[in-house]
């Protein structure tokens, strides 16, 4: 029987393994960032840049000045840098925490300085239209200013693809990137200390020319497929497995229902399984009669409408479907010669790998370990650090 009704087994090995992997493919001098916002992915932040710097990430990125803290307060040192918008509040904790931020205007830039200066990158939207100045005049003043500026220090220029994921583009992806080059390059020719950065995952797989000093990977990290289709061809290896196990086996009629709304209507006699997980922890009722589990190393369809907290699956006429009672389901992740990715239940829910994992939610625990060994999280303290807030 599973240990819980649901969990999250993340192999931190893997996570270790695929960013090695994504380390040999960086050109001679680009480093790994390793992209932790949002729970790293929903596998769980620590753990994640653990194993990452242990692949040969030499950086972290998240998105929020809370995210900085979890790590600098589990005693990772390196790198930290935060690329979202803050509050006055949260660019503080996050300049005290050490962390490099991202700028894009001088009111931003200002607004730093309020906070007691630090490390800052400045961004250009070189065509994703979020963060960042359309405009590389505006760019380069905000970066002279900032390397004028007392207790500030310019560190890096960046940029974001915005369809590094779409292998058939139309060409905007390279009209991204030269756009960002037209206007970096000249800047790091006059401060070849800037650190320069475009790439997520897709665009350092694609194509070695964006990877320039930096990579910031994020769903690659994880094993997961940053053009949504095989993490298995990519040389990527899954992290994150997530089950739950048969609570109970019904003998359902032919004409009987399970689930509301009797989305599900038994067609003949059936054995129906009743599964211990549901919209509560993450999995989407959109995978409502639209989705497979494993249980003994077979495929089962999940049948009937998916509620808070279980789902049903049809075991079929097999009366050893019984037997299963208290077996262990596995809804993403390998069961004897069986696998569900991530990309396939995105796929039946017409989204996204990250949105898959993200999504999941704490009520599901998260256990960690390293090709099977457990990594025992509470017996591990956290090392005690010293915050430096200088520029420099």
């Amino acid at each position: 029987m599973s240990e819980g009704r649901a969990q999250a087994r993340v192999n931190v090995a893997a996570i270790e393994r695929n960013c090695a992997r994504l380390c040999s493919q960086l050109r001679s001098g680009a480093e790994l960032c390793a992209v932790v916002k949002a729970d790293g992915y929903g596998h769980g932040a620590v753990q994640s840049a653990r194993g990452a710097l242990a692949g040969g990430a030499t950086w972290l990125a998240v998105a929020g000045s809370h995210e900085a803290r979890e790590l600098r307060d589990a005693g990772l040192n390196e790198r930290v840098l935060v690329m979202g918008a803050l509050t006055m509040v949260e660019l503080e904790e996050a300049l005290a925490s050490d962390a490099d931020v991202v700028v894009w205007n001088q009111h931003y830039l200002q607004a730093v300085v309020a906070a007691g200066g630090g490390r800052v990158h400045v961004k250009l939207d070189s065509g994703m239209g979020r963060l960042g100045t359309r405009d590389p005049a505006e760019a380069s003043r905000l970066a002279a200013v900032a390397r004028d500026t007392p207790g500030v220090r310019l560190s890096g220029l960046m940029t974001h693809f915005a369809t590094a994921d779409d292998l058939a583009d139309d060409g905007f992806f390279a009209g991204q990137l030269a756009t960002f080059m037209d206007w970096a390059q000249p800047l790091k020719d006059d401060d070849p200390d800037l650190v320069v950065h475009a790439a997520n995952s897709a665009a350092m797989l694609r194509d070695a020319d964006s990877q320039l000093d930096m990579v910031r990977c994020g769903i690659a990290v994880y094993g997961m497929d940053p053009f949504g289709r095989d993490p298995a061809a990519r040389g990527l290896e899954p992290a994150l497995e997530l089950s739950t196990y048969v609570a109970d086996v019904k003998d359902t009629k032919q004409g009987e229902s399970a689930g509301y709304g009797r989305r599900f209507i038994a067609e003949h006699d059936t054995f129906v399984g009743v599964l211990p997980i549901g919209y509560g922890d993450g999995w989407r009722r959109g995978l409502s009669n639209n989705a497979d589990v494993l249980v003994a190393g077979h495929r089962y369809p999940l049948v009937g409408t998916v509620s808070m907290d279980n789902i049903t699956v049809d075991l079929g006429l097999d009366p050893n479907a019984r037997g299963l009672r208290g077996e262990r389901a596995i809804l993403i992740g390998f069961q004897g010669s069986e696998r569900i990715t991530a990309e396939e239940v995105a796929r039946r829910l017409d989204t996204i790998n990250y949105e898959v994992t993200c999504g999941l939610t704490p009520r599901i625990p998260r256990t960690y370990h390293r090709d099977g060994t457990p990594i025992d999280v509470a017996a591990t303290p956290a090392p005690t650090r010293t915050v430096d807030t200088s520029p420099t």
